[in-house]
């Protein structure tokens, strides 16, 4: 089975003719089945393997968006430890994860038990992640009819707080941000929290 991206990217090459203007007009320039002309997709662990022999002038896009797993914790082990080496993460890091812990400076990492000395240096880039926003979330809840109660279960916790807030403040919403651990009852038009408050 292939990853994820390498699938939505051969759905998206299948589907051109689905592209916007601009996306439509790149395609057309490069007159290639591809968007990036020098793009080797690795679809076998032998040539994502291959990949960490490769001693430099070479870009590596791997999944898994909190390095939690996968492919991208191999790259990690053959690559962080290389000073010549840049890190470029692109979405959220979750509190807990390797890539918060990355962002966040960490000296080592520990993978399959090995410590790993971090030499690469770090960066983000902002404004990728998939995620909708405050405001999107916002728009996408005052479409519903009525004000269905909304449980807050993903994501940080000033993030949780300032959504809660804005909903019910600007929105009039019941909102409950779940804790871990705690069983709510979703079968009837309210919410029954087990174990925890009611929603206010």
């Amino acid at each position: 089975m292939f990853g994820m991206a390498i699938e939505a990217t051969r759905v998206f090459t299948q589907h051109s003719d689905l592209f916007d203007a601009d996306t439509a007009g790149l395609w057309r320039q490069h007159k290639k089945n591809t968007l990036l002309p020098n793009l080797h997709i690795s679809r076998t662990a032998n040539q994502s393997m291959a990949i960490n022999r490769i001693r430099s002038g070479a870009i590596i896009i791997a999944g898994s968006g909190m390095c939690t797993g996968g492919r991208i914790k191999h790259h990690l082990k053959h690559n962080i430890w290389r000073r010549e080496c840049k890190l470029v993460i692109t979405g959220f890091q979750a509190k807990g994860t390797l890539g918060r812990a990355l962002l966040d400076g960490v000296q080592h990492i520990k993978l399959w038990g090995e410590s790993i000395r971090v030499a690469a240096a770090v960066y983000t880039i902002g404004g990728l992640s998939a995620h909708a926003d405050q405001t999107a979330l916002k728009n996408w809840y005052s479409n519903f009819e009525g004000r269905p109660p909304v449980v807050l279960v993903h994501g940080e916790e000033r993030a949780i707080a300032g959504l809660s807030n804005c909903l019910r403040q600007q929105l009039s919403a019941p909102v409950h941000a779940a804790r871990p651990g705690e069983i709510l009852d979703l079968s009837n038009p309210g919410i029954s929290i087990i174990g925890g408050n009611e929603i206010t």
